[in-house]
């Protein structure tokens, strides 16, 4: 069973929309939904599946966009693009 389909992941009960900001990274979306992460069994499930899925948008596992590139970065290094904006 995949963490998205999990029945016992608190962001069943939380619209959609809430894990998905108009705006990335937006501090009071991602502290509202942090509420609901903290507290969910699935969380370290559920940033896994997004970190491994580079899930480029919304807010996973408790993470925003920002902080998942960050984690990416400790676990991988730079990815070559950002490598190759840095030597220009």
């Amino acid at each position: 069973m995949s963490v998205l389909e999990a029945p016992d992941a608190a962001c069943r009960e939380v619209p959609t929309r809430f894990f998905f900001p108009e705006v990335a990274d937006d501090p009071r979306s991602a502290a509202y939904v942090a509420m609901f992460c903290d507290l969910c069994p699935v969380r370290s499930e559920c940033l896994e599946w997004a970190l491994t899925n580079h899930e480029r948008y919304g807010i996973w596992g408790g993470k925003t966009e920002t902080e998942r590139r960050a984690i990416l970065r400790q676990r991988h290094g730079p990815s070559p693009h950002m490598a190759r904006r840095r030597a220009s």
